[in-house]
């Protein structure tokens, strides 16, 4: 009952906050799609943090140390590279053409075909993406509260997706730049508390923790020596800053809260600020993972088989008190919530801009909206009924595959100075993710390589080439 009341709290002020950033306005197309080009830099920053994290990560990060130890901040550390990259390149186009969408770029750029191409690919991709990250806040609340009361898991999702539709219909991206912004902070001090929490039942102080921690088999960051391994410093950190540039930089969804900017300069200070929390933050995921594993060996209970099951193993089932368990409940629905509800947002926008060409139909916005929410209920249920990966694993593959298009497109765009034949350009978009899934499966089947996220950078690489292949000066 205390989850339920937490969560009835919870949505409460987010649908307080959403009231009050619409005092002024009247819901308009401009509100809903840019805010009226009148966010703070630094409330867009904040809230960026909650929204790029994602329940996955909050889920799934802790539990890597029991499989990978702390690599991962390898990767975070091309991240902060990707965002400089995004800030410098990026950024300055999107001000100077005054887009709505980005995709609007490859219209300018490529032409119509490019275009449409590229929205598609966001559509099916962050409806996808996004949808697997929903899906853990989903599944935890049916498991730990809902089940036992009877409530069907298909309506535990259909109920909390559309607490997000009555939070964002009328405000858009202006709500949401200040909605996010408070499940930020909930999202981190959930965070710091429970890794307190953690601290306090080893019988420990902060100091003792860390010194713990280093001394930990577990807490290795870098791998130079292997090069067969995707735990490779250069193929995680070169990784880092290609997912960034294309999950942030050419993705919709994260990009249209920095396009509310003000100005440019505020665009590339809310970014590069950002950035740059990624690697505390998550090197916090990762200390309370291996506290966890601690936890468990002082406590004589075996490790679960998913390392995804580590955190909810102790803060979802009272282990720890039910303070914990309140505090896990806030920061999976700070984290999942925020990221959910911007990729609903972009998902409408760039439907109603680039697919429809209809900037300006109010009517078609909210049908849009409506119908964009009830997709997401059903990937959902296809997630849960299909999923057999680690989850963070699962949207890094799926991001790999249908989201290394839009870097070749773009970079065929900022680099070359050619015309490409846009009938041609579908067929390579499809093409470039088919050869990647074939040559990753012959890669292990007869040198034993398993491809990890480089893969992005290969898919993006074979649709350059098509490209190429297929223009002319």
């Amino acid at each position: 009952m205390e989850i339920l009341l937490t969560i009835l709290v919870y949505f409460l002020v987010l649908l307080g906050l959403s009231r009050l950033t619409l005092r002024h306005s009247g819901g308009s197309n401009e509100t809903f799609y840019r805010a009226d080009r009148k966010s703070p830099w630094y409330m867009v920053a904040f809230g960026m943090i909650g929204a790029s994290i994602s329940g996955v990560s909050f889920v799934s990060v802790p539990g890597m140390p029991m499989k990978v130890d702390m690599t991962y901040l390898q990767m975070c550390l091309g991240f902060i590279v990707g965002y400089f990259v995004v800030a410098y390149v990026l950024l300055p186009i999107y001000y100077r053409l005054n887009l709505t969408t980005i995709y609007g770029y490859l219209r300018e750029r490529l032409g119509q075909s490019a275009y449409r191409t590229a929205s598609w690919f966001f559509l099916v991709s962050k409806l996808v993406s996004a949808a697997v990250k929903f899906y853990v806040v989903v599944m935890l609340l049916h498991v730990f509260v809902l089940r036992d009361l009877g409530v069907p898991f298909a309506l535990t999702a259909v109920v909390l997706v559309a607490l997000i539709w009555l939070y964002t219909h009328r405000g858009g991206i202006k709500t949401l730049v200040w909605t996010d912004s408070f499940q930020t902070f909930c999202l981190l001090a959930a965070l710091v508390l429970i890794t307190y929490h953690v601290i306090h039942a080893l019988d420990m102080n902060v100091w003792q923790a860390l010194q713990a921690v280093a001394a930990d088999e577990h807490s290795r960051v870098f791998v130079f020596g292997d090069w067969m391994s995707r735990q490779n410093f250069w193929k995680q950190f070169l990784s880092g800053i290609f997912v960034v540039v294309v999950m942030t930089g050419l993705d919709q969804d994260m990009m249209q809260k920095n396009l509310t900017c003000k100005t440019l300069r505020d665009a590339q200070k809310d970014m590069c600020t950002y950035g740059f929390f990624f690697v505390p933050v998550n090197w916090l995921f990762l200390v309370l993972g291996i506290l966890l594993m601690m936890l468990a060996r002082q406590q004589g209970m075996a490790l679960p088989a998913q390392s995804d099951e580590l955190l909810p193993m102790f803060a979802a089932t009272g282990r720890m008190g039910m303070g914990v368990v309140v505090l896990f409940t806030i920061g999976i629905v700070a984290a999942s919530f925020s990221s959910a509800d911007s990729a609903l947002t972009a998902l409408t926008t760039s439907f109603c801009v680039d697919i429809c060409g209809r900037k300006d139909d109010r009517r078609l916005r909210r049908r849009t909206h409506v119908a964009m929410c009830l997709l997401f209920v059903l990937i959902i249920l296809a997630f849960r009924a299909l999923n057999s990966t680690s989850l963070i694993d699962a949207i890094y593959t799926i991001v790999s595959y249908l989201y290394g298009p839009l870097l070749g497109l773009f970079a065929f765009g900022l680099f070359t100075h050619r015309k490409v034949r846009e009938a041609a350009v579908p067929w390579v978009a499809v093409a470039s993710p088919v050869a990647c899934y074939v040559l990753s499966a012959l890669a292990v089947h007869y040198g034993g390589y398993h491809m990890g996220y480089e893969l992005l950078m290969l898919n993006g690489a074979l649709t350059f080439a098509g490209l190429w292949f297929f223009s002319k000066k």
